[in-house]
C-alpha cells in the first residue's frame, strides 16, 4: 500500500511539472508563426475554444487530470484522433523491443560477466573486457547504420525499415514477419547495452571472489557450479536487479533514434514527431504513460529485490 501511495504521489507531481513545463514552453501549435503560417487570429481563437485552451490553467489541469484517470488524454492536434488510441497502436511495439532486449542484455551480461571474473587475467577475460569496452563506447545510431549496410544491403538477410513486408500476412506468420523486421534494431539495442552491464557484473563478481564466504565454500570442497548457484548468484543478483530498475526510464527515450533510423512506428518516434509539431495532448499522454511504466517497473524491481534479499525489508 505504501508503494502504491508513493506511485500515485509521484504521478501527481510529474503531471504538475509536465503540465507547467508544456505551457511555459516557447511557441505552440497555435502560435501562428512558422509552424502554422496560414492561421488567422479568429481561427486560432476558435481552435483554442474547441480544445479548452481558453480556460484558466487551473481549470485546464483539473479537467485534464479527471480525464486522465479514465485513460482519456484528449484529442491530437495533428491527427484529430484520440491520443489514447494513437498510443495504444504504438506502445506494444516499443515495449516488446525493449523487453526482449532487456532480457537478452541481462542473460548475456550475467554469463559473460561471471565468466570474465572466474577467468580473471586470462585470455577469455581480456577478450570479454575489450568487447565490452567497444560495446560501451559504440553509438547506437552508428551501429544501426553499420548493421543496415552489412546485414540488409550487402547480405540481404534482414529488412532495413518498417514492421511488415509488402505482402500481407495473417496469424502466426504475421508475428514471424514482425520479429524478422525487429531483429536488427533489437540486436543494436542488445550490443550497445550489454557492454556496461558486463563490466559492472564482472566488477561485482571479483569482489565476491575476494569475500570470506567464497573462500569458506571453496574450503568445503564444493564444485564451481554449486558455488555459483548458492554463493555467487544470491549476492550478485540484488545489485543487478536494482541497476535494471534504474535503466527503465530510458525505454521510450532511447527508442527515438533507432525507431527513426529503422522506420518503426513506435512510441519513441511518435513522441519525437509530436514534440516537433507541438502536439501538446499527445506529448502529455506519452509523458504520463512513460512515467507510469517507469514507476511500475521500479516497484516491480523493488519487489523482486525483496524476494532475492529478504533482509532488505529491515532497511
Amino acid at each position: 500500500m505504501k508503494k502504491l501511495a508513493y506511485l500515485a504521489l509521484m504521478l501527481l507531481l510529474i503531471s504538475i511539472v509536465s503540465f507547467g513545463a508544456i505551457h511555459i514552453a516557447p511557441n505552440s501549435f497555435f502560435s501562428g508563426g512558422d509552424l502554422n503560417p496560414n492561421m488567422t487570429p479568429e481561427a486560432i481563437a476558435k481552435l483554442k475554444a474547441v480544445y479548452g485552451l481558453d480556460k484558466p490553467l487551473i481549470t485546464q489541469y483539473t479537467e485534464w487530470m479527471k480525464n486522465m484517470l479514465t485513460c482519456n488524454f484528449g484529442i491530437s492536434f495533428v491527427s484529430g484522433e484520440e491520443v489514447s488510441a494513437e498510443i495504444a497502436k504504438r506502445l506494444g511495439v516499443t515495449l516488446a523491443m525493449n523487453f526482449v532486449s532487456m532480457i537478452l542484455v541481462f542473460l548475456l551480461s550475467l554469463y559473460f560477466g561471471i565468466k570474465a571474473a572466474l577467468r580473471h587475467d586470462q585470455k577469455s577475460d581480456y577478450l570479454i573486457t575489450q568487447l565490452s569496452l567497444i560495446s560501451f563506447s559504440m553509438p547506437s545510431f552508428y551501429l544501426a547504420l553499420l548493421f543496415i549496410i552489412f546485414f540488409s544491403l550487402n547480405l540481404g538477410w534482414f529488412p532495413f525499415s518498417g514492421l511488415h513486408s509488402l505482402e500481407s500476412k495473417e496469424g502466426f506468420s504475421n508475428y514471424l514477419d514482425m520479429a524478422w523486421h525487429l531483429t536488427l534494431p533489437i540486436a543494436v539495442m542488445v550490443f550497445v547495452g550489454v557492454g556496461s552491464m558486463v563490466i559492472y557484473i564482472r566488477s561485482l563478481t571479483l569482489e565476491i571472489l575476494k569475500s570470506d564466504y567464497y573462500f569458506f565454500a571453496k574450503a568445503r570442497g564444493l564444485s564451481e557450479k554449486v558455488i555459483l548457484r548458492y554463493t555467487i548468484l544470491p549476492n550478485l543478483l540484488p545489485p543487478v536487479v536494482t541497476l535494471l530498475g534504474l535503466s527503465l526510464p530510458g525505454l521510450i527515450g532511447g527508442s527515438v533514434i533507432l525507431e527513426s533510423i529503422f522506420g518503426i512506428d513506435g512510441m519513441g518516434r511518435f513522441f519525437y514527431l509530436s514534440a516537433m509539431s507541438r502536439d501538446y495532448p499527445t506529448i502529455m499522454g506519452i509523458l504520463m504513460i512513460t512515467a507510469f511504466l517507469t514507476l511500475l517497473g521500479n516497484m516491480i524491481a523493488d519487489m523482486v529485490l525483496l524476494k532475492l534479499n529478504p533482509y532488505a525489508k529491515r532497511g
